[in-house]
């Protein structure tokens, strides 16, 4: 589903495209309600209509929900295939960059991983694109969208996955040889 500039989304009014990938596109809109502007990540019609995907879909919104950090991009809302969340105005980190901000950078991805894995979620995707930087140097980690939840991290409690057993999801050039070869992730 591609839509326009000036397009309504329920109550978002659509800015315009951001990307699009396999699984769907990403939208800059305007929520009419709140005044401000959020990002809407819709699934492609195709996986949308799929129960099983769609189940999986909502069941990462919740957990993400529960992220509540100042460098993690924050979930507004969620609908059937599509999430609505903060919009971050920032470019992917990269380039050459002067070793102290290198290190407060770091500093900052290794505190919204952490609190990640404090709630048992695992990113499984961490590479450039999904690491925005603010225009005031603040990261925003986002897209989740291939998130391990294992569960409660202290207790016994089982894991759940939102893919299946065995398959190895993620960008190959940025994943550990643990998840390269579909081994148990953790979150070393």
């Amino acid at each position: 589903m591609t839509l326009n500039s000036g397009a309504r989304f329920g109550p978002y009014e659509i800015v315009r495209l951001l990307g699009a990938g396999g699984m769907g596109e990403v939208y800059r809109a305007r929520d009419t309600r709140l005044d401000r502007d959020v990002a809407i990540k819709i699934m492609r019609e195709a996986f949308a209509s799929d129960p099983d995907r769609l189940r999986r879909f909502e069941q990462e919104a919740r957990a993400i929900a529960g992220l509540n950090h100042p460098h993690i991009c924050q979930l507004h809302d969620v609908g059937p295939g599509y999430l609505v969340l903060e919009y971050v105005d920032g470019e992917p980190v990269g380039g050459p960059m002067r070793a102290e901000q290198a290190i407060r950078l770091a500093l900052q991805i290794a505190s919204a991983l952490e609190a990640a894995h404090r709630r048992g979620i695992l990113h499984r995707d961490l590479k450039p694109a999904n690491i925005l930087v603010t225009r005031e140097g603040t990261v925003k980690l986002l897209d989740f969208g291939l998130a391990k939840i294992m569960g409660v991290p202290e207790g016994g409690a089982e894991e759940v996955t939102l893919t299946m057993a065995g398959t190895i999801v993620g960008t190959a050039a940025y994943m550990s040889p643990e998840q390269a070869e579909g081994k148990p992730l953790d979150a070393r």
